[in-house]
């Protein structure tokens, strides 16, 4: 990863390339502190040319943040992409550290303006939080989707026998997944999605890691809870067959949150304090 300063009287803009993993946390920290020491404790962290990044860049992050807020100085992050993005609100880091869409948002917001903040779109491709999901039983699959002719949300043809539904991962861990789902381009209602894919439906899942660098994992659960919602429903699934390499990447990766949900509390109740 590389960093480059753009320094200004009252703050300074970091632009980050490459991948910001473990390995280059001192080199944020050194920066940080670089600029501190010219008596600067505003800083905009642009992540725009940032692919991947970890826990343990997260936490340089949180710790920066810190460090800056002790001298009245603060940390805001600008132009995401949209895997660092998903990964920051995920965790919910936002919340300390705020989000803008442009370097120029968030030196207002250093300024005490009031710049606004939005979040992008992203397709499966290109988000991280994505589960893509299919019933292993295709003639369940047609029984729901052939009479809707629906598309495949992916590659947008006809959906034949490889029809997949995108959904929106809601939690994680080594016993299983869960996800929700709004239909898609199907024009199901809440209850028919309901009945596709009640409780004891067997499908196959692909699903992503964001924290770790890696592709999709795959593996075949069953559904163990399915909750209606006006948007359409809420699947718990268990897994039934995962290969144990991406069993110990799950759990890694539900360690990693944890850690950085309790990091985050503790600079959110830190902040509350000040």
């Amino acid at each position: 990863m590389h960093i480059t300063v753009e320094p200004s009287e009252h703050h300074a803009v970091l632009h980050l390339r490459g991948e910001f993993d473990t390995y280059y946390c001192p080199l944020l920290q050194e920066e940080v502190d670089g600029i501190q020491k010219t008596g600067v404790h505003h800083v905009v962290l642009n992540l725009r040319m940032v692919k991947f990044i970890n826990s343990t860049a997260l936490g340089a992050i949180i710790k920066a943040s810190k460090a800056l807020g002790k001298e009245g100085g603060k940390l805001v992050i600008s132009r995401p992409s949209a895997f660092c993005r998903d990964i920051i609100e995920k965790v919910g880091l936002d919340r300390v550290v705020p989000i803008y869409d442009t370097d120029e948002d968030g030196i207002a917001a250093l300024r005490g303006a009031q710049p606004g903040q939005s979040s992008e779109a992203a397709g499966f491709e290109q988000d991280p939080s994505s589960v893509l999901f299919t019933l292993t039983d295709k003639e369940r699959l047609e029984h729901f989707i052939a009479k809707v002719k629906a598309e495949n949300p992916v590659h947008g043809h006809a959906f034949g026998s490889n029809w997949s539904g995108v959904g929106r991962m809601a939690a994680l861990s080594d016993k299983g997944v869960a996800f929700t789902w709004n239909g898609g381009k199907t024009d199901l209602s809440a209850f028919d999605m309901g009945q596709m894919l009640s409780v004891g439906t067997s499908l196959n899942v692909k699903f992503r890691l964001p924290l770790l660098q890696r592709g999709y994992c795959e593996a075949h659960v069953e559904v163990g809870t399915l909750e209606e919602r006006a948007e359409g429903v809420k699947v718990s699934a268990v897994f039934t067959n995962i290969d144990n390499e991406t069993r110990e990447a799950v759990r890694q990766y539900a360690e990693d949150m944890a850690f950085l949900k309790e990091e985050l509390k503790k600079a959110t109740e830190e902040g509350g304090q000040a």
